[in-house]
């Protein structure tokens, strides 16, 4: 089974995705808490991702969603694409605020300032 190495631009975050499942399932599996996914079928429109590098297969998505234009540019539904190679890809939907969430080992805090 073929893997490839997805990398979220904006987290840092990287994860082994099968070129059979689809670039949403493989963000599920970082065990990320409430990435608020609806239907899985690109019917909701909450998974928009810009693919910034890389190539893959996609499904139909719906235009409620994704517009011709956006899908042009690589603005698409994570569970509507499957890899081909290596992606970077940034989180645009509504599931980036849980995706990019401050505070998470991603986002270590940055050391206070010592007395000298």
């Amino acid at each position: 089974m073929q893997k490839f190495e997805i990398c979220i631009d904006d987290t840092g975050e990287h994860y082994s995705c099968a070129a059979s499942r689809s670039v949403l399932e493989g963000m599920e599996a970082l065990g990320k808490k409430g990435i608020p996914v609806g239907c899985r079928q690109g019917g909701c429109g909450v998974c928009k991702v810009q693919v910034n590098a890389g190539s893959y297969t996609k499904r139909v998505m719906s235009r409620a969603h994704i517009s011709a234009e956006e899908e042009a540019s690589g603005c698409v539904l994570s569970c509507r694409i499957h890899p081909t190679s290596d992606l970077r890809v940034s989180v645009i939907g509504a599931m980036k605020k849980n995706v990019c969430r401050q505070g998470t080992v991603f986002f270590p805090p940055q050391p206070m300032n010592q007395p000298t």
